[in-house]
């Protein structure tokens, strides 16, 4: 199943949720802490989707592009920018054909895309292509053996899930992408699916995090090339 319009517009409503807005501040803290967007940078964003990571790094100052498979993922996001007053140029692309020329961006920047990309070796050599040497890449993704990939993984089951072709990975899966130019790997959303609205808060994130696997995690690698 494809991320249609209904599709986009449910992404959208459910970070607008308790649990959804502490998720996404989670998965936001662990990406910038490990990639650090700077001002001037060119940025890919693929898999944009609605345009939530795009914005945030143009708000940085970054000069971004977002690809996205979906038109109307691509709409919110064109929409969203513009109601934010930022130039982002959102273009509907596949992460395994990049239309880009060689060294064209300082970073490269992926999250909660990877599990759609099914030739994803493919991809990640396109990434490196479009990176300028000593570029950033960061990939940040559900963890295939935590509480909240059993649930995804349980969701694709259901024939009408846009999961249904989705291949969930775990650290050590991203990792052996490029070991030579890996440069860390961080997990986090540690607390569940399930977690009851009270203990939605830092401070069980941060309990949980010495007990169980996060439900995400960001790998970053530096380009030499």
């Amino acid at each position: 199943m494809s991320f249609d319009e209904k599709s986009a517009s449910e992404y959208d409503s459910w970070y607008e949720t308790k649990l959804g807005n502490f998720v996404d501040e989670v998965e936001t803290k662990t990406a910038f802490e490990l990639f650090q967007p700077k001002k001037g940078e060119k940025i890919l964003d693929i898999g944009c989707g609605t345009g939530n990571f795009s914005i945030k790094l143009a708000k940085k100052g970054a000069k971004v592009v977002g690809i996205d498979v979906s038109e109307p993922m691509l709409a919110k996001a064109r929409k969203k920018s513009e109601n934010n007053n930022l130039n982002i140029d959102f273009q509907k692309g596949d992460a395994t054909k990049l239309k880009f020329a060689d060294n064209s961006f300082d970073a490269v920047f992926s999250m909660a895309a990877v599990e759609f990309i099914k030739d994803l070796k493919k991809a990640f050599n396109e990434m490196k292509r479009v990176v300028k040497p000593g570029g950033k890449i960061l990939l940040g993704t559900i963890t295939k053996d935590s509480d909240w990939g059993r649930i995804y993984q349980k969701q694709a089951e259901k024939e009408d899930s846009v999961f249904n072709d989705a291949e969930f990975k775990n650290p050590e899966d991203l990792e052996k992408l490029d070991q030579k130019n890996l440069i860390k790997t961080k997990e986090c959303l540690f607390i569940g699916p399930d977690t009851s609205e009270e203990k939605i808060n830092w401070k069980e994130e941060k309990r949980l995090a010495a007990k169980k696997r996060g439900g995400f995690f960001c790998t970053l690698w530096k380009v030499k090339q």
